[in-house]
């Protein structure tokens, strides 16, 4: 089955909401303008129920099928948010908010799921209902998170749920999805280590943090490099260094945070505890103290073993079979649809954008030509997890 031929004739009206959607970014769950045209149109479709206010800014929207024998809820997950970045693009409809940009498309996200709500809205070729979902706070803050915690899942009954996120560099058009981890579990952590400061000149008075903090960096690297199996895949980034106020003292204290990303929780509680037995022990070693916060962000984006089957077969109906990869690499970025998918089974897949630039960069911009294979997608998706008889 390729590109639905209702979804092609709406296009351009696709197109057009989501360059309006790319001119007013909003961030985290201040979305009021693009949450409140996501209801406008939801309603318009004739969708039988449209919720507000889920997750502070988020929108449910629920379409019933032409039957509810089947008694099951498919949800379909949309990002509404956008991100603190100054816009280089140069496009006609680039953004109009000074410091605020799409600049990780989910404006196409959520144009592409408005379009497949209009389609099923019109055509309600399936068993059971659609739940049509636009999150606010992707970038951060957590709304898929705050979206269950309001109930999302109970409220509707979700089975399963489904997300999809544009690809740059993944030819465009095609797809791409794996079991297990597709995205990564994204942790914080603070190290603060305090010394003794003194004159830059009497190095031998003091216990220098930033000789500490030196040699911690470099020894954190052993964790990944010689604790963690070489089979897995971790990332421990050393992202800030604070110490000093002039150039001829020696501070008293110094700060360190990074990152850690894993596609496994068993590595992921390996690193944390590492770090909270290493980071005191190399201090002590300079007659130093130190402490460290670790803070769990989002976790491991897992695709359940049936759901990505079930959506690879569905990507293929809609590009063809050479077009989908089902052995796709795994990000270590991090998603917080992986919330969704703690709560319930599902599968996160990869649409190609093309050789744009990379995401979260000043000239990233979503491909419209994509648009109707996402869009395809997910109603095909719909029909083919609930069909008829």
């Amino acid at each position: 089955m390729p590109i639905l031929n209702r979804i092609a004739e709406f296009h351009d009206e696709i197109a057009q909401w989501r360059q309006d959607f790319h001119a007013h970014p909003e961030i985290l769950f201040d979305v009021h303008r693009t949450a409140g045209l996501v209801t406008e149109k939801l309603k318009a479709f004739g969708c039988d129920e449209v919720v507000t206010g889920l997750g502070q800014t988020g929108v449910v929207g629920i379409i019933n099928g032409r039957a509810n024998t089947s008694g099951r809820t498919i949800g379909l997950r949309a990002d509404m948010d956008a991100l603190p970045v100054t816009e280089r693009t140069g496009k006609a409809y680039a953004s109009t908010e000074a410091g605020k940009m799409h600049a990780c498309g989910h404006d196409g996200h959520t144009a592409m799921l408005l379009g497949a709500a209009k389609y099923l809205a019109e055509t309600r070729n399936f068993d059971g209902r659609i739940a049509v979902i636009f999150q606010p706070a992707e970038e951060g803050g957590g709304g898929g998170k705050e979206m269950l915690k309001d109930g999302l899942a109970e409220r509707f009954a979700i089975n399963e749920f489904y997300g999809l996120h544009n690809w740059p560099g993944m030819p465009a058009g095609q797809f791409g999805i794996r079991v297990g981890g597709i995205m990564a579990a994204t942790d914080r952590f603070y190290i603060d280590i305090n010394g003794v400061g003194g004159h830059a000149a009497r190095p031998q008075t003091t216990i220098d943090p930033i000789i500490v903090a030196a040699n911690m960096i470099v020894a954190m690297q052993s964790i990944v490099s010689r604790n963690v199996d070489p089979l897995q895949s971790a990332v421990l980034s050393v992202t800030m260094v604070e110490a000093g106020e002039a150039d001829n003292v020696i501070s008293k204290s110094a700060k360190i945070t990074g990152t850690v990303r894993t596609l496994d929780g068993g590595v992921q509680d390996l690193i944390e505890a590492r770090l909270n037995d290493f980071v005191p022990q190399i201090a002590r070693s300079f007659g130093a103290e130190a402490t460290i916060r670790y803070a769990r962000g989002y976790p491991v984006t897992v695709n359940t073993q049936a759901q990505t089957d079930f959506a690879a077969e569905v990507a293929k109906e809609v590009v063809g079979e050479d077009r989908v990869d089902t052995n796709a690499p795994p990000s270590m970025g991090g998603e917080d649809f992986s919330f969704m998918l703690e709560a319930r089974p599902g599968a996160y897949i990869f649409l190609g954008n093309g050789d744009s630039s990379e995401l979260h960069t000043d000239t990233y911009d979503f491909n419209d030509e994509i648009i109707p294979v996402g869009a395809s997608y997910w109603a095909k998706l719909a029909e083919r997890a609930l069909p008829i008889g």
